[in-house]
C-alpha cells in the first residue's frame, strides 16, 4: 500500500503541475517563473543562495531566472544593508497582478481537480496531507535516534 500511495501522490502532483503549467503558459508565465515568484512571495527579501536552496536549483540557474524576472519588471535586487556583497530579491508592484492571475489559475485548477469530492472529504484530505508533510519534515535526528 505504501508504494502505491506514494506513486499516487507523485502522479497527482505531476498532473497538477502539468495542468497548471498549461494554464499559466496562456498568460505568458513559465513553470520556473511561477515557481520562483511563488517561493519569493513566501520568502520575500531572501538572498539568491537561500532561494536556490528552497527551489532546489543551482545558484547560477537561479541567477539567470532572476535576471529574466528582473527584465520583466517582476523582481528587483536590493543590496543587503548589513553586507554589501549580498543582494536581496524582492517582488515589485508589477508582479502583483501576475501573482493574482496565478492564484486564480491555481484556485480554478483545484476546483476542477476536486470535482465530485464532498467539501468535508476535501478538508479531511487537506488535513491528512498536512500531517504527512509534517511527519516527513521532522528533524532527521529523530530518524537517526530511532535507527
Amino acid at each position: 500500500m505504501t508504494d502505491s500511495l506514494g506513486f499516487l501522490i507523485s502522479d497527482v502532483s505531476r498532473l497538477l503541475r502539468k495542468r497548471f503549467d498549461d494554464r499559466a503558459r496562456l498568460i505568458g508565465v513559465t513553470r520556473q517563473q511561477w515557481r520562483t515568484l511563488s517561493v519569493l512571495k513566501r520568502h520575500e527579501g531572501s538572498n539568491q543562495g537561500t532561494l536556490a536552496e528552497l527551489l532546489e536549483v543551482e545558484p547560477i540557474t537561479l541567477g539567470r531566472m532572476i535576471d529574466r524576472l528582473e527584465e520583466a519588471g517582476w523582481v528587483e535586487r536590493r543590496r543587503d544593508p548589513g553586507d554589501r556583497r549580498v543582494w536581496r530579491i524582492h517582488l515589485t508592484e508589477a508582479a502583483q497582478p501576475v501573482l493574482l492571475q496565478l492564484k486564480i489559475i491555481a484556485d480554478a485548477l483545484f476546483v476542477d481537480a476536486a470535482e465530485g469530492i464532498p467539501p468535508a472529504d476535501q478538508a479531511k484530505l487537506h488535513a491528512l496531507l498536512e500531517q504527512l508533510s509534517a511527519n516527513l519534515s521532522t528533524d532527521q535526528s529523530n530518524e537517526a535516534a530511532n535507527g
